[in-house]
């Protein structure tokens, strides 16, 4: 049996049972522990000092997305999985959701009082741009497929991608925002990624779009964004991730102008167990049999 150790199992029993099925044992930390599940996103130093007082330890598997918080440990002689891939689904159908809303105005309808004006965008033939080349973003293509939306991915190594017009370098984002009626924001948080949507991001939209973030708070510049907003140079905004994250109570955000926030629901715990435990499923079955591991991380890339 393969041993493996998975912290807080108490609260994650469906974990065990994923291991269990896939040919591994559930143990607790020894030197006989050659991998570990990881699923506390707050204490990444806490893990460093675990990986070095158990230099045996080969893999570690983590339930996030994004490892951001994790870059300082990941530059080690250790392979890292994360759950990239694993909540493409439901983050895509977010995305969708939030997009749909702002373009039907929905968030200025939910608080009227009022009869108020006519007005709706439709997603038909829209030009999206989406920012981002992951699977989340593959997911948001299949489902913008009906809608007849002209597509442009912005992604770190450009390649063919199916059901999109036109893929590009990350680097072309200031030249392409102006193109787009609405921005979907779907890449990994990295040093180069950081506030990429800025002030000077903003003023290169045109004022009738739309911007959608379900992948990192600090990806956009939370004050940029509600100058944007306020000065109309944005349409409006849907963000299901902030910076900071919870959003305060009292936070500026809140109030800006055309806003739409929910509190990082894309996917909520209820589905990241079921889809992680899948994950843990398979990459200990790929593990015991020597094959090669599902959503590796890059230390380079840093996702």
């Amino acid at each position: 049996m393969l041993n493996l150790v998975a912290i807080e199992p108490r609260s994650f029993p469906e974990y065990e049972a994923a291991v269990s099925d896939a040919g591994g044992s559930l143990s607790k930390v020894s030197k006989d522990v050659r991998a570990l599940i990881w699923t506390d996103y707050s204490q990444p130093k806490a893990l460093a000092e675990l990986l070095d007082s158990n230099p045996q330890i080969e893999w570690v598997q983590l339930p996030f997305a994004g490892v951001d918080a994790f870059s300082a440990v990941i530059n080690r002689d250790v392979r890292f999985t994360s759950a990239k891939g694993s909540y493409r689904e439901p983050v895509a159908e977010h995305a969708l959701a939030l997009s749909l809303a702002l373009m039907r105005a929905i968030p200025e309808r939910v608080r009227a009082t009022s009869w108020g004006k006519s007005f709706a965008v439709s997603l038909f033939d829209a030009s999206v741009l989406i920012y981002g080349g992951g699977g989340i973003t593959e997911e948001l293509v299949n489902l913008l497929a009906p809608f007849r939306a002209k597509i442009t991915v912005l992604r770190k190594r450009p390649q063919h991608m199916v059901g999109v017009n036109s893929v590009l370098a990350s680097t072309e984002l200031l030249s392409e925002l102006p193109k787009a009626d609405l921005v979907v924001v779907t890449a990994a948080l990295t040093s180069e990624t950081s506030r990429v949507f800025n002030r000077q991001a903003f003023e290169a939209m045109k004022p009738s779009a739309y911007l959608v973030n379900i992948a990192r708070g600090p990806l956009v510049h939370t004050g940029d964004l509600i100058d944007a907003l306020s000065s109309g140079e944005l349409a409006g905004a849907a963000v299901d991730v902030t910076d900071p994250e919870p959003l305060p109570e009292g936070h500026p955000l809140w109030q800006a102008k055309n806003i739409l926030i929910t509190p990082h629901t894309a996917d909520t715990r209820e589905m990241v167990v079921r889809l992680f435990s899948d994950r843990i499923r398979e990459n200990v079955h790929a593990f015991f049999g020597g094959e090669a591991l599902v959503g590796q991380v890059s230390a380079e890339l840093g996702y």
